[in-house]
């Protein structure tokens, strides 16, 4: 009799997730079978039920699947020609699909490649069970000393906000800074990823003091309260008039973007990571700052994934969660979107 488990699953277009019974998949050659240790939540999966069959079926997603992006777990069985990997190895997982071969994939920018549409927990099968497929090894990262329960969270909240990060540097010299709008769960990374690697001086902007507060004990030297007419002018004064080197903003709401480009300085940078659904309204000549950069994306390259699991191996960053059993999916999700948790929502179906 074929194993059966429990999975929060997308039965159809627009309809909400449910709760449900369904078989433990098989890894198939060049794939191993995980037990899900945990995953974490995202605010893009509250999106996903919204989203019509037409525009999902252009991104390559197929009905039904499981949610859950941010995966890390133990193996459980090796599929034909797998080598490399052993049962019972702890290994967190990529979630984006990237063919390895385009043009993209070839000069290390698989997060734009093309078939990059779908990926686990988003059209196909995601880490909200209790087993997972996925190939290997492309998809794995190995764990050395790193939690597989706490680890899932660094694979995509951690990678992305490291992703904007490193794109940033260059700019941050002595006597610069950076801005994080949005201190919740990839903002508190970025602040931390901003710490580490630059001596850049950081401010994080947001609208609840517990966020801030934790931004602070991350190592944010300056917060800001509130995204209004006031951000921006207290956004100038701690830049000492020129505006920052580096905002990242992980909201992307019109009032995030509007004064997250006003605080940026000439020749700056502003990166736009959070799928708020906002939109820049102002002239582009006049309203965007001069010779700065504006790019915006999802995701991040599996090589940044494998540089922020290192980070967190060497004990240079923190991963801070909130742990649920897979029957309070609901609940955890719930006090996700209430900006009620300290850390990252992570769900144990094993619990």
């Amino acid at each position: 009799m074929a194993r059966t488990m429990q999975a929060y699953r997308l039965l159809d277009w627009e309809q909400p997730p449910q709760l449900v019974e369904t078989a433990v998949p098989r890894p198939g050659p060049g794939e191993i079978l995980v037990k899900v240790a945990g995953n974490g939540l995202c605010h893009s999966d509250t999106a996903m039920p919204l989203i019509p069959g037409d525009m999902g079926t252009a991104l390559g997603w197929h009905m039904p699947f499981t949610l859950g992006h941010e995966i890390a777990g133990w193996v459980d069985e090796l599929g034909d020609g797998v080598s490399g990997l052993s049962e019972g190895e702890a290994v967190a997982l990529i979630s984006p699909k990237s063919c390895g071969g385009c043009w993209y994939c070839v000069r290390g920018y698989d997060s734009a490649c093309t078939e990059g549409g779908a990926g686990r927990g988003y059209g196909r099968d995601g880490g909200l069970a209790e087993y997972v497929v996925a190939s290997a090894p492309r998809d794995v990262i190995k764990l050395r000393t790193l939690d597989p329960v706490t680890a899932g969270p660094l694979t995509d909240a951690g990678a992305t906000s490291y992703h904007a990060v490193r794109r940033v540097l260059p700019k941050l010299a002595p006597g610069s800074m950076a801005v994080v709008i949005g201190a919740g769960g990839l903002g508190s990374f970025a602040v931390q990823f901003l710490r580490v690697l630059s001596p850049t001086r950081v401010v994080a902007v947001d609208t609840n003091p517990v966020r801030l507060s934790f931004a602070r004990e991350l190592g944010a030297h300056d917060v800001v309260s509130g995204v209004d007419e006031g951000t921006v002018q207290a956004l100038r004064t701690l830049s000492g008039g020129q505006g920052a080197e580096a905002v990242l903003d992980f909201v992307g709401v019109d009032s995030t973007i509007a004064a997250g480009l006003a605080s940026v300085r000439p020749t700056g940078s502003f990166a736009c990571v959070g799928a708020g659904g906002g939109t820049f309204k102002g002239p582009w000549y006049g309203g965007l700052p001069r010779e700065a950069d504006v790019f915006t994306f999802q995701g991040s390259t599996i090589a940044h994934a494998h540089e922020v699991m290192a980070l967190a191996e060497a004990g240079l960053i923190r991963n801070e969660v909130d742990l649920f059993s897979l029957p309070q999916v609901a609940e955890a999700y719930e006090k996700l979107d209430r900006g009620e948790l300290r850390g990252r929502a992570v769900v144990t179906p094993g619990r």
